[in-house]
């Protein structure tokens, strides 16, 4: 073959394998090529553009669900700008520790983290609103109030105090109240309960008379073996199963009264955020509007296929708890809720905007999911 055909072919190859090398490795196709072998061909104008931003995570790598989440808005993102924006996602200790990735994007050690807001209800109370509220709102009702309610608008006043632009990317609908090494049989025997719960539900057990702790997922098996701990709650039965919860703590309770609708969050540092052209701002968005959504159906279904296994294959049988058990939930939750809304200003006006929104929703959901799984239950559908 002459000389010519030989630099022709290999300028060729030179613009598919090195656009492809650059999207899988961050490179720009390698060695540059002298000017006389084709060097514009060998860094087409994608390899140049190509942007990689780090996601730090709470979340064990490759985890059910919660793991895959921030996969789900990277991989969005990278086919919906063809991989010109690549999102590389860390897993809680790879980048930093599973607490510390809302500091990280907000110093800009990251670009961003997907996380739960109410682990950061140690720098604004405010924060736990946007995940989850005891006896507050279900996975739609959350949804509805931050888009629709004015709650997105009040959570990027709050994070913006942290350099953050917040999203919502993620929900794992209602949860289970937790696995317990005992039987609960009244209020009374939460007093004294070292119980593994984050948040606002942390808050509640504490008035209860237990003690709520906060631990990352990753160390709740082994706190619970240990004894550091008398129970836990996790996610639902499809994250719970994963962990193992039943081999140390055999009885499962639920409604989750902490978590009636658990909402996870894509947060971006907000200069990284502002340096976005419009279009990749709105592709951001809708990336993680698709994970919210792609998240909820799974988390729904895959809970029922790992309650059966729970069941079948290792004699779990759920347990609803006694009714004193969940009016005291009830009582301690608006009191609670009462103290934080006096915290600060705009934890104030979130409580507010949550309270109303809850109010208009509840009736709502009340007459019709509330209403028809009832009758459904009465007329004996299996």
């Amino acid at each position: 073959m002459k000389r010519r055909e030989l630099i022709g072919g290999a300028a060729a190859l030179a613009v598919g394998a090195g656009t492809v090398g650059a999207l899988k490795s961050g490179q720009s196709g390698g060695t540059p090529m002298s000017s006389q072998s084709g060097s514009e061909l060998a860094s087409p104008a994608i390899s140049k553009n190509r942007r990689q931003l780090r996601l730090a995570t709470s979340w064990p790598k490759d985890f059910p669900g919660l793991g895959i989440m921030p996969v789900n808005v990277a991989k969005a993102v990278r086919e919906m700008t063809d991989g010109r924006l690549d999102i590389k996602v860390y897993a809680a200790g790879e980048l930093v520790g599973a607490m510390e990735c809302f500091g990280a994007a907000s110093s800009g050690a990251a670009d961003m983290y997907h996380a739960a807001e109410y682990y950061w209800q140690g720098k604004a109370k405010g924060f736990s609103f946007f995940t989850a509220v005891p006896m507050g709102m279900t996975a739609t009702e959350i949804m509805g109030w931050v888009d629709y309610g004015g709650g997105q608008a009040l959570w990027d006043d709050l994070a913006a105090d942290f350099n953050i632009k917040p999203f919502q990317a993620g929900n794992t609908g209602h949860q289970t109240g937790g696995w317990f090494k005992r039987p609960i049989n009244s209020a009374e025997d939460f007093r004294g309960l070292k119980v593994r719960m984050p948040g606002l539900g942390g808050d509640v057990i504490r008035a209860m008379g237990g003690a709520a702790v906060n631990i990352p997922g990753g160390e709740i098996y082994q706190s619970l073996q240990s004894g550091a701990i008398d129970a836990t709650e996790w996610v639902g039965p499809w994250n719970d199963l994963a962990f193992g919860f039943y081999r140390e703590a055999p009885y499962y309770y639920g409604p989750g009264f902490h978590e009636p609708g658990a909402s996870l969050s894509l947060g971006i540092n907000k200069q990284v955020w502002e340096s976005f052209s419009p279009s990749d701002q709105a592709i951001i968005r809708y990336a993680c509007r698709s994970a919210n959504d792609i998240s909820l159906g799974e988390y729904n279904f895959r809970n029922a296929e790992a309650l059966r296994t729970l069941k079948t294959d290792h004699g779990i049988e759920p347990q609803i708890f006694p009714d004193d058990v969940l009016k005291s939930f009830g009582e301690a939750s608006q009191a609670v809720l009462e103290e934080v809304a006096r915290s600060d200003a705009k934890t104030g006006k979130i409580y507010e905007s949550f309270s109303k929104a809850l109010k208009l929703e509840r009736r709502w959901t009340e007459i019709s999911d509330g209403a028809y799984i009832r009758g459904r239950t009465l007329s004996g559908s299996d």
